[in-house]
């Protein structure tokens, strides 16, 4: 039994160390960071994806709508302001998006866009990615041109 408690006392007092309390504090703050650093809205940037409504409020407002669809889907319908850069082909036309300005990135569904807005965040863009797609776009009213097929 007694050494036990030796063993125990050789563990504490190290913890009652200034420096080591330091050290332990500056650990666990770096680990906030890093979990605030993932949770995508780091230093005033943009959430991770936001509704149709509030992508039609950004783009009114001046962000660049990025359509990641295919060209087959993009001829069928796609918003007016919109600018096409299929997925399969975004990694390469990166120079042509401007680093000025929040982008907005859609699809049919939702799906595509959050890879095209981890492409455009992992290349240091300011974007995010619209919920719902050009469907609920669509759904909701927002314009278009052409006709979906139904």
């Amino acid at each position: 039994m007694p050494r036990k408690i030796r063993n125990r006392t050789v563990l504490f007092p190290i913890l009652r160390k200034p420096a080591m309390q330091l050290a332990i504090v500056a650990f666990i703050a770096f680990i906030v960071y890093l979990i605030a650093l993932a949770g995508g809205d780091v230093a005033g940037g943009l959430p991770a994806e936001i509704g149709v409504e509030d992508a039609y409020q950004k783009i009114q407002g001046g962000a660049f709508m990025l359509d990641v669809r295919t060209q087959q889907e993009w001829d069928e319908y796609h918003a007016p302001q919109a600018e096409l850069i299929p997925l399969d082909q975004l990694q390469s036309r990166l120079a042509e998006l401007p680093r000025d300005r929040e982008i907005v990135v859609v699809c049919r569904s939702g799906n595509r866009s959050q890879q095209g807005r981890d492409i455009l965040l992992a290349a240091g863009f300011d974007a995010t990615s619209m919920a719902g797609g050009m469907k609920d776009w669509y759904a909701r009213g927002y314009p278009i041109e052409g006709i979906p097929v139904q």
